[in-house]
């Protein structure tokens, strides 16, 4: 930071150069830092999420009505729909984004407290400085500065987490079902294997998983590091900046990759209909058992389309 500001003043005339860094201090600059990357960040985690939701939701009222083998605890259970199975993984995908979006949007907010959070040198225009500062960051404004209440960063930790998790699951089920003893699905663009030439390796969902496998444990090193010593924290506040770095990357990651797994994606109807059959000659009834799957996927449509309309509308609101 002392490098930093030697540099910025150097860059503005003579006369401004006093007031450079004035009445702020280094965590100032870090936190906002933070909230601009992680917000600039989200936009791409953005978009490869609404990548993966918009070939869900396709797959949803493509196969609304295809009938396929529901399992638990990896054993056949009882008939439902390809179609419901992609809308129940949509809305969670929705639902984990919009978590992701709302803490940026409202909660990463800016820093300037100055050396212990009082923005001291300003005096009484204090408050009025961090006001126009947060709007030429164009972020919220706190109420006051947050140097050692951390729950920001916690929070935006742990909805990057749950996105994770949720885009992890979708790619996941692709693993699981394009199996070989199974071949219910099969990516467009498979992974070859340097020893076995037949294979067709689901290979970016595995990378998505992988990814995935990652933050967890992120999450719990930013919530361990939250009881933050009174005006400023000796070691658990830096060690947030690699961590979130980490994770805003391995969410990026993960989001990508899942894309990359679900757009093109090939479901095998025939496959599915004849597991279908597999259980049926066990347990009876017919292919037509799948109760109320389909409304259900009517359900998360209806859903989607609202998620989309309120995240344009977010984005309208901000340009004005």
């Amino acid at each position: 930071m002392p490098a930093l500001v030697r540099n910025v003043r150097e860059l503005v005339p003579e006369r401004a150069r006093p007031w450079v860094h004035f009445g702020a201090t280094s965590q100032d600059v870090l936190d906002s830092a933070m909230s601009l990357i992680a917000n600039r960040a989200v936009v791409q985690i953005t978009a490869s999420t609404q990548g993966v939701s918009a070939a869900l939701a396709a797959l949803a009222l493509r196969h609304r009505d295809t009938a396929q083998v529901g399992r638990t605890l990896m054993q056949q259970a009882a008939v439902t729909t390809y179609g419901a199975a992609c809308a129940g993984r949509l809305v969670a995908v929705d639902d984990a984004l919009h978590g992701v979006e709302t803490v940026c949007r409202e909660r990463m907010a800016a820093q300037l407290g100055g050396s212990v959070s009082t923005i001291a040198a300003a005096g009484a225009k204090a408050p009025a400085l961090l006001t126009e500062f947060a709007l030429l960051l164009d972020l919220p404004e706190p109420v006051v500065p947050w140097h050692t209440s951390r729950g920001r960063v916690a929070e935006l930790a742990a909805a990057l987490g749950v996105l994770a998790g949720e885009l992890a699951a979708v790619a996941q089920d692709l693993v699981l079902l394009s199996a070989s003893e199974i071949g219910e699905v099969s990516l467009a663009a498979p992974g070859g294997s340097s020893a076995m030439p037949h294979k067709r390796n689901p290979a970016a969902a595995v990378l998505a998983v992988a990814c995935a496998h990652r933050v967890p444990g992120l999450v719990a090193t930013v919530l361990a590091g939250m009881p933050q010593e009174l005006q400023r924290s000796a070691g658990r506040w830096q060690a947030e900046w690699g961590t979130i770095c980490d994770e805003l990357r391995l969410v990026g990651g993960t989001a990508l990759h899942t894309f990359d797994a679900v757009q093109g994606l090939h479901v095998h109807a025939d496959a599915m209909a004849a597991h279908v059959d597999e259980l049926i000659a066990v347990t009876g009834g017919s292919a037509d058992d799948v109760g109320s799957a389909p409304a259900f996927v009517d359900k998360a449509l209806a859903a989607h389309e609202k998620a989309l309309a309120a995240h344009e509308a977010r984005l309208a609101n901000r340009d004005r």
